[in-house]
């Protein structure tokens, strides 16, 4: 199990800021969904293109108290359908002359997807990796962080001085 935050102020902070989420408005949402359309833009711009569907499938969901945002491809039926991105992302080891990369030894099956026979060791070279993911959250950065820094001390300010739903 993955853990938020290791630091406690950041905990301290998420349930101070989840609580004014419930008596008043917040500032933190509609920042959290520029910054969420600013990485999505940025995102469509480098992944690579052959038909532009799995550009088109990229999606955003920031939560209602603006403290969760994720953009990419969502949902079951699109992470099924986009599954190969993965490999387009990361890149593929490949398979030569019946060994694995770093020569290890392979199973001696037949290789088959239920239709054609491609043989005891096909040969599939390794194809280069193209990330588009995280270099699209790296260039905003800066920017994203900014806002979203300016937009919690307006919400504490507000809170702090008791203004409630304007």
């Amino acid at each position: 199990m993955a853990r938020r935050s290791s630091l406690r102020g950041d905990i301290r902070l998420r349930r101070t800021l989840r609580n004014i989420h419930k008596t008043m408005d917040n500032e933190l949402q509609p920042a959290m969904v520029e910054a969420a359309n600013r990485i999505l833009e940025t995102q469509r711009q480098l992944i690579p293109k052959d038909t532009g569907e799995a550009a088109a499938a990229l999606r955003i969901y920031v939560s209602p108290s603006g403290l969760d945002a994720q953009i990419g491809i969502r949902g079951k039926r699109d992470n099924r359908r986009f599954y190969y991105l993965r490999f387009v992302e990361y890149g593929t080891k490949g398979y030569l002359g019946g060994k694995r990369a770093g020569n290890r030894n392979r199973k001696a099956t037949n290789k088959s997807d239920g239709t054609h026979f491609f043989g005891k060791y096909p040969a599939i070279p390794a194809r280069p990796a193209h990330p588009w993911l995280r270099p699209s959250m790296q260039v905003n950065r800066e920017y994203v962080m900014a806002d979203i820094e300016a937009a919690v001390r307006r919400t504490l300010r507000k809170a702090s001085q008791g203004v409630g739903n304007a």
